[in-house]
């Protein structure tokens, strides 16, 4: 794998702004996809009254984990629902009653081994709090006679303009950081911990430093300030030197990578036994009057969100949710805030881009972290070549965005790539 690299603008704006509740809004919406896999049935029907944390959606599918409310009220419909990435699945919506009332089913669970560590986390709807969504209980139990796994990284890159939830996870709450990792790393084994965050970050760098100062198995890692630091396969490679190869999850080569705020919601969980409800939002961008982070209930309206930040409507032309470089546009500003969530971004009209032919300037070759040649792939996609694509590992292409950016002729080789990558799995 290249480690190849570019420098974008940080723009991390709210990294000083400490997290502010949101009061409990009038109604949430909860699909029933919001992670990686197969999505979740509705256990519950209209009219039913629902409390904070009670389990509403769940799929006996191995690719799925549950989802619970985050408020107490009323079922008040269950429609069909199309996310921003094409899937359908139901939501629930729920009319909220303001009490928050909590559900008699929550309790600590009991945590003495593997098997029961792996049902604890999938009973927690915990899924990657950094915007994949892979469910965390899947990771987790990992075979040890096929890919013992040795490493656990923590994945605090954060690289992403614009986006601080996790900064503010680590300074808000590094006991949460610190303890859901021992957990884990006691349960599961696992020899050497690493916990990667970007040399922008130093205040993040000291205090958890600090804090592990006497543990010789956790070592902090000080990366480069660059883009993208926090794929999965990248952070992996810096950490342990090892290189994820194609068609290989990072267990493969005896590594676990899980965010920084997920196992800072596990931490939570395993002593509360609250499962995930809400999620920490950075809402910043320049259409944005009073960037913030804040806590919100999953399910509550991005609209209801952007009005919350004095965002200027009239001046906002594209809505993401993520950060600039792979976050998701947003078609529908009444759409919900889910697990994957992590930012809010409300950005005023793009400057017009005109796209030239290729220079063959080798840009986008330089930047790309996986060492593929975007105008090679473009060439093979126009000539639908599925054979070609595989030649040129298409499927590396891990989404960043990075050729794109780096383009002088703007051309959308990043969207390509996708379109490439869907082409290649229907001609299997």
């Amino acid at each position: 794998m290249s480690l190849n690299c570019i420098r974008i603008p940080h723009k991390k704006n709210t990294e000083n702004f400490e997290t502010i509740r949101y009061p409990v809004p009038d109604t949430v919406s909860i699909p029933m996809s919001q992670h990686m896999g197969v999505h979740c049935e509705p256990l519950v029907s209209v009219g039913d009254e629902v409390k904070v944390g009670q389990k509403i959606g769940d799929s006996e599918a191995f690719m799925s984990m549950p989802v619970h409310s985050s408020v107490s009220g009323k079922v008040v419909a269950i429609d069909d629902y199309l996310s921003s990435n094409g899937r359908k699945c139901k939501c629930i919506k729920i009319e909220c009653d303001g009490k928050q009332t909590v559900s008699e089913d929550i309790k600590p669970p009991v945590i003495t081994d593997k098997a029961s560590l792996i049902k604890a986390v999938r009973e927690s709807g915990c899924c990657g709090l950094g915007g994949a969504g892979f469910p965390t209980h899947i990771k987790l139990n990992f075979d040890e006679n096929k890919t013992p796994i040795d490493s656990l990284v923590i994945n605090a890159a954060e690289c992403e303009p614009y986006i601080t939830s996790d900064y503010r996870e680590m300074i808000e709450n590094p006991n949460d950081v610190i303890n859901g990792i021992k957990t884990i790393q006691n349960i599961l084994k696992i020899e050497k911990v690493y916990i990667c965050i970007e040399n922008n970050k130093p205040k993040a760098i000291e205090l958890l430093s600090s804090m592990t100062a006497s543990d010789a198995s956790i070592n902090v890692i000080s990366l480069s300030s660059l883009y993208p630091q926090g794929a999965e396969k990248v952070i992996a490679y810096n950490a342990t030197k090892r290189t994820v190869k194609e068609g290989e999850l990072p267990s493969h080569q005896g590594i676990i990578v899980i965010n920084v705020s997920t196992v800072a919601f596990l931490n939570r969980y395993f002593k509360t036994g609250m499962p995930l409800t809400w999620r920490r939002i950075t809402i910043d961008g320049d259409a944005v009057k009073s960037p913030c982070n804040v806590k919100v209930p999953i399910g509550i309206s991005i609209a209801e969100l952007l009005k919350f930040a004095g965002c200027e409507e009239s001046k906002t032309r594209k809505v993401l949710t993520g950060g600039p470089m792979m976050g998701m546009c947003i078609y529908d500003l009444n759409t919900p805030v889910i697990k994957t969530n992590n930012a809010i971004l409300a950005l005023k009209k793009d400057k017009k881009e005109v796209q030239t032919n290729c220079i063959r300037c080798g840009r986008c070759i330089n930047a790309c972290p996986a060492g593929l040649m975007p105008t090679e792939l473009e060439k093979a996609y126009q000539q639908k070549d599925a054979d070609r694509l595989k030649e040129l590992k298409v499927n590396l292409c891990m989404n960043c965005g990075s050729c794109s950016y780096v383009c002088p002729a703007k051309r959308n080789l990043a969207e390509t790539n996708q379109l490439a990558k869907m082409f290649v799995s229907e001609n299997n």
